[in-house]
């Protein structure tokens, strides 16, 4: 069993709500995202999202957006990125699942970054512009390494869509709670309930539901329904916030012990 699957199966032995947190390689510095996935993993967080810095976008709200541009202005890449992982993994105990565009990826090549990724200690990879209809071949190349595909489902993705991407992914699927760009909300999108009994109408996956949750309370809503909670954009906040002090990663650590009620 990999360590997404591990991670997802003691939470629901535990009854408990899973946390996903995601940031930007390279934003601050990739030295400092070192620090800060210490830091994430000692303070609570289930499993930790590594975003490639991206120049072109699609589903990356504004915050996000800055991010990545500190990052790409830092020098940070898809390679340096992994360069980093693969440094600090010993230190993490949390899975880590790699978010990236398809362009970074066959600019290093498929199997040049399927090989570095898993040298590297990521656990799953997510590209969030590869479509299902044509993800099978780069699917079976990250099986082989034991690396996990992970799917993005929205609103509107059709029941066919569904199951394709449970047959597909595995670790866990990633649930778009809203349609439009990541980015913190006051409230949960009213419709997430119906969605998520829809995809598990057709998959035993394990869900995580993601875009514009940014507190305690969201965190609890979510796991009336799903796996785990996805906290993006303001995580990112916070890195943007505090970004130029020492404590950066602790500052950040403290938002995760926040998010999931454990005392400070």
């Amino acid at each position: 069993m990999g360590r997404l699957a591990d991670t997802f199966a003691r939470l629901r032995a535990r009854d408990e709500p899973g946390l996903v947190a995601y940031v930007t390689a390279g934003d601050p510095t990739l030295a400092r995202t070192s620090e800060i996935l210490v830091s994430l993993s000692q303070n609570g967080a289930d499993v930790i999202e590594v975003g490639v810095p991206f120049s072109d976008p699609l589903a990356d709200g504004p915050v996000i957006q800055r991010a990545s541009e500190r990052a790409l202005a830092g020098g940070a890449t898809l390679r340096r990125a992994l360069d980093m992982i693969r440094e600090t993994r010993a230190r993490i105990a949390s899975p880590i699942v790699l978010f990236s565009y398809a362009n970074p990826i066959l600019r290093m090549g498929e199997d040049a970054f399927v090989r570095t990724a898993a040298a590297a200690g990521v656990d799953g990879v997510l590209v969030l512009d590869l479509p299902i209809e044509e993800a099978a071949s780069f699917r079976g190349q990250l099986v082989e390494r034991d690396l996990d595909p992970v799917f993005l489902l929205s609103p509107t993705t059709t029941d066919v869509r569904i199951r394709a991407a449970a047959e597909l992914g595995r670790g866990f699927l990633y649930v778009i709670s809203r349609l439009g760009v990541t980015g913190v909300r006051d409230q949960l999108a009213a419709d997430v309930e119906p969605l998520v009994r829809r995809i598990r109408a057709q998959s035993s996956l394990p869900l995580a539901l993601g875009f514009g949750i940014s507190t305690p309370e969201h965190v609890a809503a979510v796991s009336r329904w799903a796996d785990a909670a996805v906290v993006g954009s303001a995580l990112v906040s916070v890195i943007a916030e505090h970004g130029a002090s020492s404590d950066v990663a602790a500052r950040a650590g403290a938002y995760v012990r926040w998010l999931k009620g454990q005392p400070s």
